[in-house]
């Protein structure tokens, strides 16, 4: 097959956009789901962060399988797998199911979000073409983190939040075939064995530490929290160990020795504890804390993500001119900014300009950081360079989540609304830690290189 690099931008956009409206989907709908399963706080939580775990857990494997197996073949299963779950949390009858199918619609988002990258960096050699398309790659992720709940609160209003899920079935059908039509093939070329201890060591580490996390939530004193919390640690660092001497790693642990690399992989995490999480629970703090409905809430949100979609498209302009490590230090100052202004929910202009501002910064991020986690790793790697700058940036996604929802649930402030500004301004500060990486850990020389084009096996 001659693979259109056009067409392939537009397939890895269209698969991220789904993936993040998949993502979203509960986030404005949460009580009328519950109330439907019968949920209760602890089951509320596991609905809210369940893809979470699915989509970290699962992200660096993908990525890798998609280097060995083929991107195509990881990317066209992942929509399938995603389609699938998302019927099962259409009919789920009960809250373990929806939280079950839930989780493996992260599995599947993964697939599809760890392989999109390295599709676009398989089609298109570094330059414009390629620094164009991962402006549309980060204006679907931005778009998509939208979208998710403003068709979820449309489908609120006529009592029915499973609809989302079966809009969203029959869309990530359309991309599993689109993608199998449309996509060409391609992998490391490569003969690599499959890492086995690797694979369980990750998965049962991350699954772990994000359990923890979740539970973490209700509390902290409870002891199940912290076996969770110690063993994910051990087992996280069991797994380095194991990578290290590997003879064939499932990741190379020698990659993070390019400072590109660790630059990249930093600004995700820096993203996905900042804007990531406060975006994640803004939602609840506007329909909790100001009695907002969901549309209304879903429709604020649309002025981080419009601004964020713009953003990204016109990163390009900056060109040459503004090297990577200053775009992405300079929107995520921008993005501190705008959670700086969003202290004071109260006040409507404080609360568009916030959200512009963060969403001028967030876009700035979206087009630059995922082609330099592709650029930063060698060109068979490109997967598994994917997979780690998505792995850190959903990590990262539920501990913020979890650092916003303690601090404005429990931090012991006279209601949501104050505690909620505590949390701005840790996403913020977070943020403006990342911009410090940004800068602090950029190569000195450039490191990437071509990808071999199109029907390399």
């Amino acid at each position: 097959m001659v693979q259109s690099p056009d067409r392939t931008v537009v397939t890895a956009a269209a698969g991220t956009l789904l993936a993040m409206l998949s993502f979203t989907a509960p986030l404005v709908t949460i009580q009328q789901t519950a109330t439907g399963l019968g949920a209760g706080a602890s089951g509320q939580t596991w609905m809210l962060s369940s893809m979470s775990l699915g989509l970290t857990v699962a992200m660096l494997t993908a990525g890798t399988a998609g280097d060995d197996f083929g991107r195509r073949r990881v990317f066209v299963g992942g929509a399938a797998l995603l389609t699938i779950a998302s019927v099962a949390s259409a009919l789920a009858p009960t809250t373990l199911v929806f939280v079950l199918a839930r989780v493996f619609a992260g599995f599947g988002a993964a697939a599809v979000l760890a392989c999109s990258l390295a599709l676009i960096g398989h089609a298109l050699p570094p330059g414009h073409a390629r620094v164009r398309a991962m402006g549309l790659w980060g204006a679907s992720m931005g778009a998509g983190l939208a979208i998710g709940p403003f068709v979820a609160s449309l489908c609120a209003m006529g009592s029915n939040w499973r609809l989302t899920y079966w809009i969203g079935a029959v869309l990530t059908a359309a991309l599993a075939v689109g993608g199998r039509t449309v996509l060409a093939e391609s992998t490391s070329g490569r003969s690599r064995r499959v890492d086995v201890p690797g694979v369980v060591l990750l998965a049962a580490g991350l699954a772990s530490l994000l359990a923890g996390l979740t539970e973490g939530r209700g509390g902290w004193d409870e002891p199940l929290v912290l076996v969770l919390l110690v063993v994910g640690i051990v087992v996280l660092v069991a797994f380095l160990v194991v990578e290290w001497r590997s003879r064939a790693p499932m990741i190379d642990l020698s990659l993070f020795r390019r400072r590109a690399l660790l630059s990249a992989t930093a600004v995700s995490f820096a993203n996905g504890v900042g804007i990531t999480a406060a975006m994640s629970f803004l939602p609840t703090v506007l329909q909790r804390g100001l009695g907002e409905s969901s549309l209304v809430a879903s429709g604020f949100l649309l002025v981080w993500s419009v601004t964020s979609v713009a953003a990204s498209m016109s990163a390009r302009l900056l060109g040459a001119r503004v090297p990577p490590g200053a775009r992405m230090a300079g929107g995520l100052i921008l993005t501190a900014l705008g959670l700086l202004a969003l202290m004071g929910l109260a006040n409507r202009v404080e609360l568009v300009a916030g959200l512009f501002l963060a969403g001028i910064g967030t876009g700035l991020v979206n087009a630059t950081v995922g082609g330099e986690a592709v650029a930063s790793v060698p060109a068979h790697r490109a997967g598994m360079g994917s997979g780690i700058n998505n792995t850190s940036r959903y990590l990262g996604a539920a501990l913020g989540v979890t650092v916003v929802f303690v601090l404005s649930v429990h931090s012991g402030q006279a209601n949501l609304l104050s505690g909620w500004g505590v949390s701005a301004v840790v996403c913020a500060v977070v943020s403006l830690a990342g911009a410090v990486a940004a800068l602090g850990l950029r190569a000195k020389e450039p490191v990437a290189a071509s990808l071999p084009r199109a029907g390399a096996r």
